[in-house]
């Protein structure tokens, strides 16, 4: 398993045991319900899915790199449902 893979399904794991829809968890760790994650919300859902200290700042700017596709440096839903559609359920 790559690492990425095993990211994904920790917040796989994170996403299906504290959530009822990947949405609820989205909006829990938008602090500022500003419809978007920033870095800082993506390293606490990182924290919470425990994604390794060292890791999870280049984890969070690999992912908003990866996914961020209007170039905001944010994630928002359609962005994060794209990032958790490629978890293997």
């Amino acid at each position: 398993m790559t690492t990425e893979e095993s990211i994904l399904n920790k917040v796989q794991i994170l996403i299906t045991k504290h959530f009822k829809t990947p949405e609820e968890a989205f909006n829990y760790f938008d602090a500022d319900n500003d419809q978007k994650l920033s870095k800082g919300e993506i390293v606490r859902l990182l924290k919470e899915a425990e994604i390794n200290g060292f890791l999870r700042g280049i984890v969070s700017s690999k992912l908003v790199e990866g996914y961020d596709r209007n170039a905001d440096e944010l994630i928002d839903w359609q962005e994060f449902k794209m990032a958790i559609s490629k978890i293997k359920t």
